[in-house]
This record gives structure tokens, sequence and C-alpha cells, in this order.
């Protein structure tokens, strides 16, 4: 299914959120989700069923200084 994520097209095969972020290359526990508009927490990343053109923001904690 086509979603964005962070403002660019994708294509996932997974339908579950959580399933959905590893595939995209996602992981850790220091991640923020929100999905059309809505923020998820981690909790319920396996509950959270995507769909065709769902807006995805991924938020890291970056390294560095």
């Amino acid at each position: 299914m086509k979603i964005v994520v962070n403002g660019t097209p994708q294509e996932v095969t997974e339908a579950r959120l959580s399933d959905a972020l590893s595939q995209l290359g996602f992981s850790g526990p220091a991640l923020a989700t929100a999905l059309n508009g809505e923020f998820v927490a981690a909790a319920a990343r396996a509950d959270t069923l995507l769909q065709d053109h769902d807006r995805l923001e991924v938020l890291a904690p970056m390294q560095g200084g």
C-alpha cells in the first residue's frame, strides 16, 4: 500500500504500524509516531492498522553534538 512517511511517499506491505516501522527501517524504543495527525503510543502500534494514503510522521532522537 502507498503511505506518506515524513512527507515522502513510500510503499509498504505490512498493515500493522509496528511491522511497517520495522519494514521502513525504524527501530528502537525511542520513537514517536503520529498517524494522520494523531499521536500513536508505542503500546498501540501493534494494534494500529494502516490504510492506503495514510500520513505517518516518525520522530527519532538524533545523536551527536
